[in-house]
């Protein structure tokens, strides 16, 4: 005879394990998850417990396996599909990320924190009119919070409507006067006259002592606005005190990384390109890359003015397809290793994967721009893969580059700006 679920004791399980990955004690969340799957296997919380987890954890795997045991279990769980897209988009994997937001849409989810998701997910895909949407909905279903809030600002200002987006982080800043993101967003939208919101950052500042990004924000923020006011050396400071507060809480290998640009010299030559196989003869793409800041947004604005040019935004899956292809599994972006496996590699494979996997973002007409200014990377391989491919190299001088990257706040790109 079958021994009867205790649901109490289940829903006690499920409490205490959201309790403590609340509290950021993984293993004692993951704990919890073994108990409860261990009583019902088929607990779709349960699941999607796991995949949190994995989330939290950055065990990716975990989290792909989790969230789509929920969606086996329950097709209609709009929180597991929405986390599986951006899962998919994290990997390169457009299109599958493309179909599990169709399954958000069928399912017409009513929690903002989903549709919140699901409109970030869509940002990422350069779908930027329909994520306005979703963020709307969850601001009007789950008014006056900051993260929402924020989120629908940073659209609007990719639209161009700045007076509302404003009004939004000011709003943020009423509800949560310490928000560190929201300060930092009003600074870079509008031009500052006067001290005043400098005084209030600073005033802001001595209790973030313990939260290196946070004080990235303010100090950036401060930067941005001393500079508007021609206030040079103060700005300068303000810059270098970001850059420090942003350097404690980021793990930047410069060896690792000097070694990578000498793999690169060494053994992407002439010779190399001449050799061996060609690619895939697509001429649809136009890379438009160089360093950070350097103008790379101007020129993509220019040449995606012609009818025959569609942007696509700054793509990740060239670099993805050499990961994927090469079953890479370092957590580190780039590395020697990484370029040293690329080396055996199939060009036509990769030119093949790296357009298939973009497909979604290439839009109707002949020609597309990938943007992504790290590619500059990749110029050998780009050649190699894609023979056809136009590449749009912006080379600026090193000091006015170095310095339009040092006073800029990146999400988690370009650690050596820093």
């Amino acid at each position: 005879m079958t021994k009867p679920v205790d649901h109490i004791k289940l829903q006690q399980y499920l409490q205490q394990g959201f309790k403590e990955l609340s509290r950021g004690h993984f293993e004692k969340a993951g704990n919890y998850c073994q108990k409860i799957l261990k009583i019902d296997p088929k607990l779709v919380q349960g699941h999607f417990l796991v995949g949190l987890i994995g989330l939290e954890a950055k065990d990716r795997k975990t989290a792909f396996s989790a969230f789509q045991s929920v969606v086996k279990l329950d097709n209609d769980h709009a929180a597991a599909w929405a986390q599986l897209a951006k899962l998919y988009l994290s990997e390169g994997q457009v299109n599958l990320a493309d179909a599990a937001l169709r399954e958000t849409r069928r399912i017409r989810p009513t929690d903002p924190i989903v549709l919140d998701l699901i409109g970030h997910t869509l940002s990422l895909m350069g779908e930027h009119t329909l994520a306005k949407s979703f963020f709307a909905k969850a601001v009007n279903l789950q008014p006056n919070h900051p993260p929402f809030m924020l989120n629908l600002a940073n659209n609007l200002v990719y639209h161009g409507e700045t007076d509302l987006s404003q009004t939004i982080f000011k709003d943020v800043i009423k509800i949560q006067p310490d928000s560190p993101q929201a300060h930092w967003a009003l600074s870079t939208a509008i031009k500052a006259t006067d001290e005043s919101h400098i005084e209030q950052m600073n005033k802001l500042i001595p209790a973030r002592q313990n939260n290196p990004r946070a004080r990235a924000f303010y100090h950036y923020a401060i930067g941005k606005e001393y500079e508007d006011m021609q206030m040079w050396e103060q700005a300068f400071a303000a810059f270098e005190q970001g850059a420090n507060a942003r350097h404690e809480s980021i793990e930047y290998d410069e060896a690792s990384e000097i070694e990578m640009f000498e793999f690169l010299k060494t053994h992407f030559t002439e010779d190399w390109l001449k050799s061996g196989p060609t690619g895939n003869q697509s001429n649809a793409p136009i890379f438009v890359l160089g360093q950070p800041r350097t103008g790379t947004t101007l020129i993509e604005r220019i040449i995606t003015s012609h009818s025959q040019v569609h942007s696509a935004g700054e793509l990740q899956q060239f670099g993805l397809a050499l990961r994927r292809l090469s079953h890479y599994q370092n957590p580190k972006r780039f590395t020697a290793e990484l370029f040293q496996s690329a080396l055996s590699l199939e060009p036509e494979k990769i030119g093949g994967m790296y357009l298939q996997t973009s497909k979604r973002m290439q839009g109707d007409t002949p020609h597309f721009v990938d943007k992504l200014p790290q590619n500059y990377l990749m110029i050998p391989l780009i050649l190699k893969a894609l023979p056809n491919a136009k590449i749009v190299h912006l080379v600026r001088n090193p000091m006015d580059a170095c310095f339009a990257s040092y006073k800029q706040l990146f999400a988690d790109a370009y650690l050596h700006s820093y």
